[in-house]
């Protein structure tokens, strides 16, 4: 069986790491694996310590597109991806999420009669206003294997129409990595992470903060309210922003002061990463990703949304919804401070085997 893994940005290579190392770990099982990137070997995302952290090899092949018009790359990935699959036979392609290029790499495989595989499916945030929500409805009908984290996709899926038969829930495969690489990164500390052993940190004396939605840093008026409701609440709590150009440019182009408290670092590689949201006293976050795998480690967190395409995060893990509210952010940090968080516990599946379930589940597909 031949499976090729698309990715169409970075976080992508976090959900599919465990599944190339569980396809690796099936000696002679007749299953061989492409790693197909949308974007260009030079994108500054990708550092080189990324795949060292997930333990996977670099892409087999780089389709090269780089543009902002999300028309224009759906088009540029079609055309790119049609032509990599005329030339690499291919039985399955597994496609991640949500984004532009994942909905462009999921109508190429279906034209071309290819067996479409989506991980992460049924997650919506029932806003068709937003690009991601048509991406995702596009990409679940038409996959022919649908994986979901939890129930709740389940549920999302089958209301649309899916057939039990192709809706499997195998867990939320980003807790592998955490799983996976958990000796890997009791062998680091603040004391050798470069950008914090200046910084004398503690565990859980500290936040964690991340920014990278467009909606939150393109209206510069509330995010001067956001920051501001986070630096007032935080009282003498180190706030921790391993942030992004855009980002930190954003941020310090405002009418703010942030202190001495607030601390930008430059981005870290995935494994340190893991090390300080794993020992942080909370995570400030807009990232799905990010606030998943803090119900995983049982740290507080507070996410910068309205909604979340995992609800077992808020309902059964430590996540708590503030949109883009500076009151509701101020009230829960309050709470994320003095140690009054909510209790939290593990959602069903997420044990770290969901790359193993997939996998058998694609096999199991092919024989059919």
């Amino acid at each position: 069986m031949n499976i090729c893994v698309f990715c169409g940005a970075r976080p992508n290579f976090m959900k599919v790491a465990p599944i190339i190392r569980a396809i690796e770990g099936k000696q002679n099982s007749g299953i061989h694996y492409s790693l197909v990137y949308a974007g260009t070997q030079s994108d500054p995302t990708l550092e080189p310590e990324l795949f060292d952290d997930l333990q996977i090899a670099p892409p087999n092949t780089f389709l090269g597109v780089e543009c902002e018009n999300l028309n224009e790359l759906t088009g540029q990935v079609m055309s790119k991806f049609e032509l990599y699959l005329q030339n690499h036979p291919t039985d399955t392609v597994i496609v991640v999420d949500d984004l532009a290029s994942t909905m462009a790499a999921a109508i190429v495989t279906k034209k071309q009669s290819i067996t479409l595989a989506h991980i992460s499916a049924g997650t919506r945030s029932f806003d068709i206003n937003m690009p991601k929500e048509i991406n995702r409805l596009v990409i679940d009908g038409l996959s022919d294997i649908l994986f979901t984290a939890g129930f709740s996709n389940n549920s999302i899926a089958n209301k649309e129409g899916a057939e039990l038969s192709k809706v499997y829930m195998v867990g939320n495969i980003l807790i592998d990595n955490i799983r996976y690489n958990k000796s890997r990164r009791e062998h680091l500390s603040f004391d050798v992470i470069t950008e914090t052993k200046h910084l004398n940190l503690q565990a859980h004396r500290y936040i964690v903060f991340t920014l990278n939605r467009k909606a939150l840093l393109s209206d510069k008026e509330n995010l001067t309210r956001m920051l501001t409701a986070l630096i007032s609440s935080t009282g003498d709590t180190i706030v921790i922003a391993p942030l992004r150009g855009e980002a930190v440019r954003t941020i310090k182009s405002l009418d703010i002061e942030l202190g001495d408290r607030f601390k930008f670092i430059n981005p870290l590689s995935y494994l340190e990463f893991g090390y300080i949201t794993e020992h942080a006293l909370g995570i400030v976050t807009d990232s799905g990703n990010v606030a998943e795998e803090a119900t995983f480690n049982g740290v507080p967190c507070i996410t910068l949304n309205s909604y979340t395409e995992h609800i077992e995060t808020v309902k059964q893990g430590t996540n708590v919804l503030v949109g883009e509210s500076p009151e509701k952010l101020a009230s829960e940090l309050r709470k994320m401070v003095s140690g009054e968080w909510k209790i939290s516990s593990l959602p069903d599946r997420w044990d770290g085997r969901s790359a193993e379930r997939i996998i058998s589940i694609l096999i199991e597909h092919h024989r059919v």
